[in-house]
């Protein structure tokens, strides 16, 4: 059995502050933090009769793990040149995925932790299909289109609430309470581990009753972006339209294309944040 798990920071046990991911000694804490969560969720997906497990780092620039402290029975991808963003890696051949450390969406609940979607300095909304979505929801889709489900979230309450609205059937690891974006109320990281594993373990034990999470094609993204010279320049992508000052959509017959034309485009809002040429001289 195969479990893939996708790993971010800002739902890690601990976190409540967005400079805590920033400034750098408080960065290098964390980093351990989101490593332990991880190692837990491994544990507890080896417990519940996995055979393979692959970790995904998903935050930043998506080399946050610390290898040499990672369970040595887990593979790591890391780095930040990836195709299929926070999901490289997974196929068919797996049997479930696990999205830890992850947090809620854009303009979702008021009180969720770090709250964003997939670029906070780009991305405002993000609908799939006409739905709102989140990180979590939008890759729990991209999975079901492999055939994967869902099996675990890890992160803050308001987190865990958001998602199971659209994966019901999910096992939800609490790991703190929201109480603002930028505020938490916290539970002692080792109790939050335990808490990880025990969950890990039932997802696994649960995954061939869990469906996986699909969507049917063809698959319509519309994005927000927060500003208009952001949403302009993805227009360089012939497939998109420009539908509104800050808003775009693009139509693909399938998802995984679909994802591969959402994760381009927030690369090149990304870019245009500053004038995508703002830095070159030459």
């Amino acid at each position: 059995m195969k479990i893939f798990i996708s790993a971010d920071m800002e739902g890690i046990s601990g976190v409540a502050t967005n400079m805590q991911l920033k400034k750098n000694d408080e960065y290098q804490r964390f980093r351990k933090l989101m490593t332990q969560d991880v190692n837990a969720a491994i544990a507890g997906a080896f417990e519940g009769g996995a055979t393979e497990v692959t970790v995904a780092d998903g935050h930043g620039n998506m080399s946050n793990l610390l290898v040499e402290e990672l369970d040595e029975r887990a593979r790591l991808v890391s780095g930040n040149n990836r195709v299929l963003c926070q999901l490289t890696g997974l196929d068919e051949s797996f049997d479930g995925i696990m999205f830890v450390g992850h947090h809620g969406r854009e303009a979702g609940s008021e009180r969720a932790v770090i709250s964003h979607t997939l670029a906070g300095v780009a991305v405002g909304e993000m609908k799939i299909n006409g739905k709102i979505v989140g990180e979590t929801e939008m890759n729990a889709g991209a999975a079901g289109s492999f055939g994967v489900p869902a099996i675990l979230a890890t992160g803050d309450d308001a987190y865990v609430e958001e998602v199971m609205e659209t994966l019901p059937d999910i096992e939800g690891a609490v790991v703190k309470y929201a109480v603002d974006r930028f505020a938490a109320e916290l539970i002692h990281p080792v109790k939050a581990r335990q808490i990880i594993r025990e969950k890990a373990m039932r997802g696994v034990q649960r995954a061939k009753e869990i469906p996986p999470y699909t969507v049917e094609g063809p698959i319509t993204f519309e994005i927000e972006f927060k500003g208009t010279n952001q949403a302009l320049m993805t227009t360089t992508l012939p497939t998109v339209e420009l539908i509104g000052p800050k808003r775009i959509r693009f139509t693909c017959e399938d998802y995984i294309t679909a994802y591969k034309h959402m994760w381009g485009a927030v690369i090149i809002g990304m870019a245009a944040t500053n004038g995508v040429l703002g830095h070159a001289n030459a």
